[in-house]
């Protein structure tokens, strides 16, 4: 990517220099800088989705000034971006081709002949990134066991390149038949293609996604190609601006399994970062649960724009091989498939549904009450703010109803106006279903409740999972205010709000690592595979990966390899993932056996196919946040002081609620009500529960049994 690349091979950073954390949101761009005696600094500024890089800019130039740091003491800036899903979202990525084996032309339409919800006679299959007349053929094939069936015919690729080119193309995606198995026709093909047309960004499956399975391969390598060119650019334009304010460090992205990637190598695999924003939060949580000795934990993660939810098991994240991009709510759930764009790659488990503070209330054409996916983002965001936007939204209702502080947010920041929440939601609710703005104010919370519920129950209930079993760990820009309500739905007995929960996500990029992943596809029945055979592959990934986190500059010693998995009963369709140590095979098949009881409910005698092995290779960052000795440095007028009253129910007045800081709070546990107000946060504790202040910082909420 240019300059990108240049600053990238400095390596893993300065040791003991500041390290930066940005992640941006749809509202808000969060900030959390590290000190290198740990101490930890906030911001948030406003997103700027016309150029995401200016945001971040500003944000951290900002901070660094009012605390008084030089910006060459920056010796790392760790990001999570959401620019792979806004140009995948709005359509803005590259203009697109694809090259594939004749016969495959259409494999994208095809997909895997479902739809998401059989009985929906309106709904409609998202249109290919590449349209039909960019999809181009060339005569090569190659057998499922590697073979040369019929060589690559170079005329036909030339041809090929010269149309789209003629067309305007801009990048190319190459994805021939089996070339998981040997690639020496993609590679073939993308030499001539640079050769040739060097003006051409190219990208293949084999080098993306080398494994079985035609749509999911070729899927992933188009959307690959389709945020090559937007990615490249966000990366230069951010280097740039941080170059422009005396910042030089490396900048290192999350990828959406929770690791951190090198800018040049992300700028190749664009692909790889695309679920990149909620994953730095996810990761914080596993760490921060693992702090608590609390190893099962429900992440809740409300922002501005969107509600995820993700389990963590046995301090684990849930992962998935694959995940589909849409609008609307995002699962990797096996029963919800064709609704979105198919990205198989190492991704955090996680659901998503269009419910954030900024999601927009209306009546629908039927005269029913909803919330969401549309929001009011950043600009002009809720009507509170006086932006501009006369919508209300669930930020509204919180206003409203004395959830949220109704003169200001952020610190005194963010001004914000009671009366025109209160006029939003009389003229679009309340007057159209002859409520008062109260009760109005009550069903959009309620239905952005149940949306949130949804979330959290398709990656519990639907996995097998008692939520009644887990923590609710809630963060996020509104994450604290709705989670009481979602644990008294769903039974969870226990809320824990983190230190800095309003920048959560910017906060756990400063407790991951780097890490790569490499797979092989195999094929093979558990009781034909020797042990040495699996030990052999594990030295060749091993071997694969470690090469990459040498370049990035982290010897033998600070690495660590993560082993998994992907494991079904012969003759069927999809796997399970487990992780596995060494080379004992009968461990591997007792731990398929027991994560296959635990999604389905039985036991199946079927032999055991080993599909694929996969590692993930972890360079161990110096210095990486340690939640159990965290400092948290104070934020100029953060704290309140005085009371307000809520409305905590339908139909029950309003009452008094005593307005504190975190820092009144002790082990002691404190009947509710009481609102906690922080520069980043506002925790609503309900009459029906209790609060403390755990040893790390961590503000739970119990309820009763």
């Amino acid at each position: 990517m240019g300059s990108a690349s240049a600053t990238v091979s400095e390596g893993p950073g300065r040791d003991g220099g500041v390290r930066v954390a940005v992640d941006i949101g749809g509202t808000f761009t969060d900030i959390a800088l590290a000190m290198p005696d740990g101490t930890i600094h906030e911001s948030k500024i406003s997103s700027t989705p016309d150029d995401p890089a200016r945001a971040v800019v500003d944000g951290v130039a900002q901070l660094l000034s009012e605390i008084g740091v030089a910006a060459a003491s920056v010796a790392e800036i760790l990001h999570g971006t959401t620019v792979g899903s806004n140009t995948i979202l709005q359509r803005k990525g590259a203009k697109t081709g694809l090259i594939t084996t004749r016969g495959f032309r259409d494999v994208l339409e095809i997909g895997r002949i479902r739809m998401p919800d059989m009985f929906d006679l309106t709904w409609d299959k998202p249109k290919p990134l590449v349209p039909r007349r960019y999809r181009l053929e060339v005569t090569e094939r190659m057998a499922p066991d590697g073979s040369v069936v019929t060589p690559l015919r170079e005329g036909d690729v030339l041809a090929a390149a010269e149309a789209l080119v003629a067309e305007g193309i801009e990048t190319v995606a190459i994805a021939f038949i089996n070339s998981y198995r040997n690639a020496a026709h993609e590679q073939a093909a993308e030499a001539l293609i640079k050769r040739h047309f060097p003006q051409l960004l190219v990208t293949t499956s084999c080098a993306v996604l080398p494994e079985m399975k035609e749509y999911e391969r070729t899927s992933t390598t188009v959307v690959n190609a389709y945020l090559l060119a937007s990615m490249r650019t966000y990366l230069e334009r951010l280097e740039a601006g941080l170059r422009e304010i005396g910042i030089r460090a490396p900048i290192l992205v999350m990828t959406s399994n929770g690791g951190m990637l090198a800018a040049n190598v992300t700028c190749e695999k664009p692909v790889l970062v695309v679920a990149s924003g909620p994953a730095g939060g996810v990761i914080g949580a596993a760490r921060l649960g693992a702090s608590r000795s609390e190893r099962d934990v429900i992440v809740f993660d409300m922002g501005g724009t969107t509600a995820k939810a993700v389990i963590i098991e046995d301090g684990r994240p849930s992962m998935t091989s694959e995940y589909e991009f849409r609008d609307g709510i995002s699962t990797s759930s096996r029963f919800i498939k064709a609704g979105g764009y198919m990205l198989k790659v190492p991704a955090i488990d996680i659901a998503e549904v269009g419910a954030g503070g900024g999601s927009i209330a209306g009546i629908d054409k039927g005269g029913l009450l909803v919330v969401g996916p549309a929001s009011a983002g950043a600009v002009p965001g809720p009507a509170c703010y006086g932006l501009g936007n006369d919508a209300p939204t669930v930020t509204d209702a919180n206003v409203v109803l004395g959830f949220v502080n109704a003169t200001s947010l952020a610190g005194g920041r963010l001004p914000i106006d009671r009366a025109l929440s209160e006029s939003a939601i009389l003229r679009h609710v309340a007057t159209p279903l002859g409520l008062t703005i109260e009760d109005a104010a009550h069903g959009i919370r309620a239905v952005a409740n149940a949306a949130m519920a949804r979330a959290i129950r398709a990656v519990t209930v639907e996995r097998g999972r008692d939520p009644r079993d887990f923590s609710l760990m809630a963060f996020g820009g509104n994450g604290r205010v709705h989670a009481p309500d979602l644990a008294r739905q769903l039974g969870i007995p226990r809320v824990v709000v983190p230190p800095l929960s309003g920048v959560f996500c910017a906060v756990g990029m400063l407790a991951s690592d780097i890490e790569h992943t490499g797979l092989r596809t195999l094929t093979r029945r558990l009781d034909q595979l020797a042990a040495s055979e699996l030990k052999a592959i594990k030295a060749g990934l091993a071997a694969e990966v470690g090469a990459r986190l040498a370049a990035d500059g982290y010897p033998e010693a600070r690495r660590r390899y993560v082993w998994q998995a992907d494991l079904r009963h012969e003759g069927q369709a999809t796997e399970l993932t487990v992780h596995f140590e060494g080379e004992d095979i009968a461990a591997m098949r007792a731990a398929f056996a027991a994560e296959y009881l635990k999604v389905y409910g039985y036991s199946d005698t079927t032999p055991v196919e080993l599909m694929k092995v996969r590692v993930a290779g972890i360079g161990l960052r110096d210095q990486r946040l340690d939640f159990a000795h965290m400092k948290i440095a104070h934020r100029p007028g953060a704290s309140r002081s005085g009371a307000r009253s809520v409305a905590f129910s339908r139909g029950s007045p309003a009452v008094p609620v005593e307005i504190v800081d975190r820092s009144v709070l002790s082990a002691k546990p404190r009947q509710g009500p009481l609102v906690i107000e922080e520069f980043d946060a506002t925790i609503v504790v309900p009459p029906d529960a209790t609060v403390h202040r755990d040893a790390i910082g961590c503000i739970v909420l119990e309820f009763g049994a």
